[in-house]
Parts: structure tokens; sequence; C-alpha cells
């Protein structure tokens, strides 16, 4: 009997972490639930701000002897079958026995994504629902075409806001005590 095109269906093939240890290295990406997705190189704003939360954040958490701030690209092993590259991550100290010499495994304490074209619909969707998952306390989604950032606060239900700030605002944080960071120099141009 000869099926036809249209009764055919495609395998829905799963990765996982050994599969991600063949890709080629030309290329960065991510594996959400078992499907495997090309991360697209970021922007030149997207970089510069990603670089001044950088600078911001480390300094603060340094300042306040609470972890290590990591960035892109850098493994971040959930599962088998979730291994993500947030833009920017926070493991705090009492937890740094997660950071190894190659990747992290484990989930980070605070997650920043800066949205691009790209990524924009995977970092507010589905990343979302994984770090949910994996009980990340703390989700931050930058919005460079508005100049906002959202804090998102991790409970039993998914994620609430602890707060949206804009470029003249202030932002704060519930993981990081006394974090007061002035959004227009994140956002300058």
């Amino acid at each position: 009997m000869v099926r036809s095109m249209k009764s055919m269906r495609r395998a829905k093939v799963r990765f996982n972490y050994s599969d991600y240890l063949q890709l080629p290295e030309d290329k960065r990406y991510e594996i959400l639930d078992g499907e495997l997705c090309v991360v697209p190189a970021p922007n030149i704003r997207h970089q510069r701000i990603s670089r001044r939360l950088l600078l911001a954040l480390t300094q603060h958490v340094l300042e306040m002897d609470l972890g290590e701030f990591l960035h892109a690209p850098c493994d971040v092993i959930l599962s088998d079958e979730n291994i993500v590259q947030p833009d920017l991550f926070l493991v705090r100290k009492e937890r740094a026995a997660i950071i190894g010499k190659l990747n992290l495994r484990g989930a980070p304490d605070l997650v920043i994504e800066i949205l691009s074209t790209g990524t924009r619909s995977r970092d507010l969707e589905s990343k979302r629902k994984i770090y949910a998952v994996f009980g990340i306390q703390e989700y931050w989604v930058v919005d460079p075409e508005a100049d906002t950032v959202e804090v998102l606060v991790w409970d039993e239900t998914g994620y609430v806001s602890a707060g949206a700030y804009g470029k003249s605002d202030y932002l704060s944080s519930p993981l990081l005590p006394d974090l007061n960071l002035a959004l227009v120099e994140i956002f300058e141009d």
C-alpha cells in the first residue's frame, strides 16, 4: 500500500545534550524542550545594552558579595533536552557549585534576555515557560525597541510581574538588595 505525501508525517526528532555537543561551532544553538534552535547574532544596540547591564550588575553583585554574573555565549544546561544561552545570568555564591569549567549545570538564580527580532517570540513564550519550569527566581525581559525592562518573579503558578521600568526609571530587584539601576544609562544611544 502506497501512502500519499499528505498522509505521511515527519517523525518529531528530539535533540538532547549529546546531540548538542556534535553540532558545528560556526553558529550558536539552544535546545528548548528537545527542539533545536539557531540563535542569531545580536545587533550592535543589543550588544551595547548587554555590556552596560553586565558592567553595572557585576559591580553591584561584587560590592554586595552576592555571586557571579555570566553572559552569552555560555551553555546553561537545565536538563538533557533544555540547553539555553541567556544573554546574562546570575548564580548566587551559595550555589556557585553549579558553575563548571565548560558550562553551567543547573538553573541560574536570575536570567536576563534582551529581545531581538529573531528571538522575541521565543524569549517571551518558550523560554519564559522553560525558565518557570526550572524555578529560575527572576527573569528580566529587556525590550530595546521600547526601552523597557520587566522584572518577573517566579512563584508556583509561573512568573508574576514585580515591576515594569522605562528609560527614565530606576530598576529594583527583589533578588538584588539595594539595586537602584538608572536605566537611562543602560538605554543611552
